[in-house]
């Protein structure tokens, strides 16, 4: 099974890439996402290192939150030819901003801080933004919160499933402590209501993403179907 676990190393989080790396491998994933990227490689090894060392996929990518679309617009503008993914945090302020921004791979974590309608999730479709299932808050909350928690989960997937919206899906682990294996997050959604090839597909979305986005920052790349051919090159 290609599964992938999108995660926040240190700084943000409180494990290294490469602890969390290691906790990944030995949990069989197949990568995973370094959603802090430029924080999380200033002072460590490199993807490329982690990669090698661990035998598993590192993904860079960007993260932008905050409360302006103005600022967020100019963010993803920025990070986009720098990083392989660009997660956008769900929030009220932002959540429409990404569904309409084509530039963004994931919307993350959308309904913590904010909601999802019919009108975002045509908007996501349309531009090939992916919403995030995040199992994170069912596995470290209780009582009230995790009530919330699978309510949100409960419409966030009839929205998906009835627009047909692109979807990945994630734990969110801050720590290698917080990391499930893909088995086990099968098992969770079976519990909760997804069916387990629908949680294959989201873990597996992370990994899909990435190699479609390499291909097209590398340079042979021009456009959809367009890649550049030896003329191009010799100009």
């Amino acid at each position: 099974m290609d599964a992938y676990e999108a995660v926040q190393a240190y700084p943000d989080g409180e494990s290294t890439t490469a602890r969390l790396a290691l906790t990944a491998a030995e949990c069989d994933f197949s990568g995973i996402v370094i959603r802090n990227g430029p924080a999380a490689f200033e002072n460590g090894p490199s993807r490329s290192e982690i990669t090698d060392e661990y035998d598993i996929d590192a993904v860079d990518a960007v993260e932008i939150g905050g409360d302006s679309r103005s600022a967020a617009s100019a963010r993803v503008k920025e990070h986009r030819d720098e990083h392989t993914l660009v997660v956008v945090e769900g929030s009220d302020a932002l959540n429409r901003f990404a569904c309409e921004e084509p530039r963004v791979d994931v919307l993350a974590r959308p309904m913590t801080d904010g909601d999802v309608n019919h009108v975002l999730a045509r908007a996501a479709k349309r531009n090939g933004v992916r919403f995030e299932f995040d199992f994170g808050r069912v596995l470290r909350t209780s009582g009230g919160r995790r009530v919330q928690a699978l309510g949100d989960l409960r419409k966030l997937r009839e929205i998906v499933a009835y627009y047909d919206a692109p979807y990945v899906v994630s734990a969110s682990p801050e720590s290698h402590l917080e990391l499930r294996a893909p088995r086990e997050l099968l098992a969770l959604g079976d519990v909760i209501g997804f069916d387990r090839e629908s949680v294959a597909k989201g873990l597996a979305e992370w990994g899909r993403l990435a190699a479609r986005n390499r291909e097209r920052l590398s340079e042979s790349f021009i456009g959809p179907g367009v890649r550049r051919g030896r003329h191009e090159e010799d100009d």
